[in-house]
């Protein structure tokens, strides 16, 4: 060793320093990583024995309780609730360490999580507790929401979930989330407990920002369910989860570019517009006119497809959807051109004229207030010709709400609409009362002479026996 250490230290440097002759300095010569000549590496450091404590109690929680058996321990749910608690801790502290310091949630620890998560959560639905649909409208009795029993465990998973999501970076979550968990977590939209849907709208929205290799596929299977709920569901079971999944949908689609592409037009007229056709409709009718106005604001050009999937599906019967549709066609006469409003005036007022003589007052009412919309007045009066096309279905309709209408209400507020049509068209107006006045009378006049001839073949009748 001392022979080997002159010969290193012979040659001096150019500038006269003389190099360290120390023991250390002799070992890094003869092996640069630190180890002496003959040893084998080191192996590495075994893990935290934080995670390992951290994984034992993530698989401590794989037992699910039902919190409806008789067989159950409280004291054993208690005990697991305050172990979800802690790891729910343990997460969060180590997703705050990942945003300040840049240290990823280990991967050890994200693949239990995830275990526990889907054992906990993907389950079979129970039956439904809500009562089958009366075939002649809404069932009154039924409970506004049914609340999961096993949420108070439920809540704390979710809980976890999302903070798994946050706290894993998106090249950490496409190791551990598959699409068989994807399609898992999209089947637990069907939970009555809106608690539930609430949390799985959050975590599979997260997720879809994230998984940008996933996000076609995502969109695929949130297309599937909701043609599922428009074609294929029972007309008497109550739909879970289509408001919130249109709640996805609509931020989904407020970050399309423009111009659209074919596939998103296509989810347009093949997905969301046969949802009208659904007797359901008043219970995710907000977050869908959102997804349909979206894509006029983005492409106004859609509007006609738009305008006539709302007539094809319009409700005979069902005044609560009537009345909705009404509001989301007027939503949408507002940010229609007047080139456009031209093409569609005669369909849509129609529509709105024979709404306006509706024996339901809400929908008289509703379909009477659409006067009242300024956007709405300004392009029927602006658009050359319009009026006249439009003007005389509304003066039979208001006509015969004055003569004949039940509701005191909706007369007065027809008595509004007529003031009004008389001041912006009042020589149209009048021709358009007196055309209607004639027809009534050649109509009372037919009816007359139809009278006469069934009085005449009474009389031959009787005269033959």
């Amino acid at each position: 060793m001392g022979a080997a250490a002159a010969e290193v230290v012979a040659p001096r440097p150019p500038s006269g320093k003389r190099r360290s002759t120390t023991l250390r300095f002799l070992f890094e010569l003869e092996k640069p990583d630190g180890l002496l000549p003959g040893t084998a590496k080191l192996p590495p450091p075994s893990p935290e024995p934080e995670a390992d404590s951290l994984i034992d109690k993530i698989a401590s929680c794989h037992r699910s309780f039902t919190f409806a058996g008789a067989g159950e321990c409280e004291a054993e749910r208690d005990a697991k609730r305050e172990r979800l608690v802690e790891v729910l801790g343990a997460v969060r502290s180590v997703g705050t360490a990942g945003s300040n310091k840049g240290l990823p949630l280990d991967h050890r620890v994200m693949a239990a999580l995830l275990r526990m998560v889907a054992a906990n959560i993907f389950r079979s639905m129970p039956p439904s507790a809500y009562p089958p649909l009366p075939p002649d409208g809404l069932d009154e009795d039924a409970p506004a929401a049914v609340l999961a029993p096993a949420w108070p465990h439920l809540q704390v998973v979710y809980d976890i979930l999302l903070s798994v999501v946050a706290a894993a970076d998106a090249r950490a979550l496409r190791h551990h989330v598959d699409r068989a968990f994807l399609s898992s977590l999209l089947a637990l939209f069907a939970s009555e407990d809106p608690r539930e849907r609430d949390r799985l709208k959050t975590a599979y929205h997260q997720l879809y920002s994230k998984l940008t290799c996933e996000r076609a596929f995502m969109r695929r299977s949130m297309a599937t369910a909701l043609l599922r709920l428009a074609y294929e569901a029972p007309p008497g079971e109550r739909p879970c989860g289509a408001a919130e999944l249109l709640e996805i949908c609509g931020s989904i689609i407020n970050g399309f570019a423009v111009p659209l592409k074919e596939e998103h037009r296509e989810f347009l007229t093949r997905v969301l517009m046969p949802l009208h056709r659904t007797r359901w409709a008043h219970t995710y009718h907000r977050q869908l006119a959102y997804c349909v106005l979206q894509f006029v604001h983005k492409e106004p050009g859609l509007a006609g497809a738009v305008v006539t999937g709302i007539l094809r599906h319009w409700p005979v019967t069902n005044c609560q959807k009537e009345v909705l549709l009404i509001e989301e066609l007027e939503d949408i006469l507002q940010v229609l051109e007047p080139e456009q409003f031209q093409k569609l005036a005669v369909p849509v007022c129609s529509r709105i004229a024979r709404c306006v003589s509706s024996c339901s007052s809400q929908v008289a009412e509703r379909a009477l207030y659409v006067w009242n919309n300024v956007r709405f007045l300004d392009l029927a009066t602006s658009s050359p010709g319009v009026m006249e096309k439009i003007l005389p279905a509304f003066v039979a309709s208001v006509e015969g709400n004055l003569e004949r209408h039940w509701s005191k209400c909706v007369q007065q507020v027809t008595a509004s609409v007529k003031a009004l049509l008389e001041e912006v068209a009042p020589d149209l107006y009048a021709r358009c009362a007196a055309d209607l006045a004639a027809r009534r009378s050649e109509a009372e006049a037919a009816a007359a002479v139809r009278a006469a001839r069934w009085r005449k073949l009474d009389a031959a009748a009787a005269a033959a026996k």
